[in-house]
């Protein structure tokens, strides 16, 4: 029964996932970059100072930079550090370049919806901000594109109820958990009958979880932004310490990492022999696993945009730009090399968290328990704040569909909490499979939004420059 479901998923992920998505998305990338003039190399050092500076007597809800934390918070997750084991396991280390490339290129993408999506927002009754691609497809394309505004909000309620936001997540944190606490199984317990046994870490990781998801969701976006403020930038530092000792470890080994990934990016099968697949398959994993990990292009980050204090587009556009650079090219990068350092990925029998795990006990020069613990708490700090931050982007995605009826965003939210509760206990590979294929759903309507913006992200551009270099 099971089998039959995943095999039915692959292949709905393998459609949604194509040829003309993966073009769809890296084009709408390079059409930016081309008509912004390669805006991420340079405006992102102005970017990364706007990042920590907040603007004087702006409007919004929260800082800028707290948007940025709660935009991260929901990036930066098990996307990079199981994800990218995953993507660099089934599509070989190429994966690793595609994934960077489409980075690359989704740091425009970004810029552009956090540009948007301050530009088309608007003042719900109660004083709170709401924007997002539903208002900027509504009033940049029109009232006669609300329907694909509408198909936008219900994906984003699904990623965050069936994919990126909740089963893939708690899997990670329980199998992280698990697999620091009782990596035997040594000691199970039978729930239902129809769930079979799982151990009392994984029980009890979930119940925790749930309990803490609970605490700080029903406190709304400013809890979720105050959270995040505090544990996005200590964890990314931790981690990215802990890498980069990592490399520093094995820097004589680089080069011929470096190689391995270029060449197996055009060349997979002179690199394993033909065990992982096609130049095609790298492509796919790397840049639907980059997308998964920092959401350039599937139009969740201008959410959290939206609520910025700010009263100029392009500023938070910049500031946007910003988190596909911390969670791809920097964080993504460093769990990459480490699994290609190491070797990682041509263990047999090892799958998920357990790849990147692998490769922090083997490079690090510490005790395995303690590269372990390290990578276990980040991971579950990550996917903590994932599950936060998406519930933010499906609660407004609802409360757009519903027309502002907070009832049933309430409603939801308990959903979302119970949606927490039970992913431990999803199957890895369908939990993986289920948040893919509602990536790719979301991502249409948005890129579609964007290919027909440029000329409005051009002209916003052009004019803030111009304004600020006559000042």
């Amino acid at each position: 029964m099971w089998s039959v479901i995943n095999d039915f998923l692959v292949n709905v992920d393998n459609f949604v996932w194509g040829v003309p998505l993966m073009v769809l998305i890296m084009a709408g990338g390079l059409l930016l970059t081309v008509r912004l003039g390669l805006l991420q190399i340079r405006k992102l050092p102005l970017a990364l100072k706007w990042m920590i500076q907040n603007e004087e007597e702006a409007e919004g809800e929260i800082s800028s930079f707290a948007a940025l934390c709660t935009a991260l918070s929901a990036t930066i997750g098990t996307g990079n550090i199981v994800g990218v084991a995953t993507a660099v396991c089934a599509g070989g280390p190429g994966a690793l370049f595609w994934m960077v490339a489409a980075a690359f290129l989704g740091m425009a993408t970004k810029y552009s919806e956090g540009l948007l999506a301050v530009k088309y927002r608007v003042v719900a009754p109660d004083g709170h901000s709401l924007g997002g691609p539903f208002y900027y497809i509504e009033q940049g394309m029109g009232k006669n594109w609300k329907w694909l505004a509408k198909l936008f909000a219900f994906f984003g309620v699904c990623v965050g109820l069936f994919g990126i936001g909740t089963f893939s997540q708690v899997n990670g944190i329980s199998s992280a958990i698990n697999g620091f606490f009782d990596p035997d199984n040594a000691h199970c317990v039978k729930i239902l009958p129809f769930l079979g046994e799982y151990s009392w870490s994984v029980v009890i990781a979930s119940l925790i979880l749930t309990i803490c998801v609970a605490a700080v969701l029903i406190g709304g976006v400013k809890r979720i932004a105050s959270v995040s403020q505090i544990i996005v930038p200590f964890m990314a530092i931790l981690y990215f310490a802990f890498a980069v000792i990592l490399i520093i470890c094995n820097i004589t080994e680089i080069p011929a990492a470096i190689k391995v990934i270029v060449t197996a990016a055009f060349t997979p099968k002179a690199v394993t022999g033909g065990a992982v697949g096609s130049m095609f398959v790298a492509m796919q994993k790397g840049v639907a696993r980059g997308i998964f990990s920092n959401e350039a292009g599937l139009g969740s980050a201008p959410i959290a945009a939206a609520a910025a204090q700010t009263k100029e587009p392009v500023r938070q556009g910049l500031v946007s730009m910003t988190g596909t650079f911390i969670d791809t090219i920097v964080i993504c990068t460093l769990t990459g090399l480490s699994i290609v350092l190491t070797g990682a990925w041509q263990v047999e029998g090892l799958e998920g968290v357990e790849v990147t795990t692998y490769a922090f006990q083997q490079g690090l020069p510490f005790p395995p328990v303690v590269s372990s613990f390290v990578l276990m708490l980040c991971l579950v700090f990550f996917a903590f704040t994932t599950i936060l931050g998406w519930d933010y982007y499906s609660e407004r995605c609802l409360e757009y569909l519903s027309g502002g009826n907070l009832k049933h965003v309430k409603v939801y939210r308990w959903i979302y909490i119970f949606a927490v509760f039970i992913g431990p206990y999803m199957t890895v590979s369908a939990v993986w499979t289920i948040a893919d294929i509602f990536n790719g759903l979301m991502a249409l309507p948005n890129m579609i939004a964007l290919f027909v913006l440029s000329g409005v992200v051009v002209r916003e551009t052009k004019a803030f420059f111009k304004k600020q270099s006559g000042k």
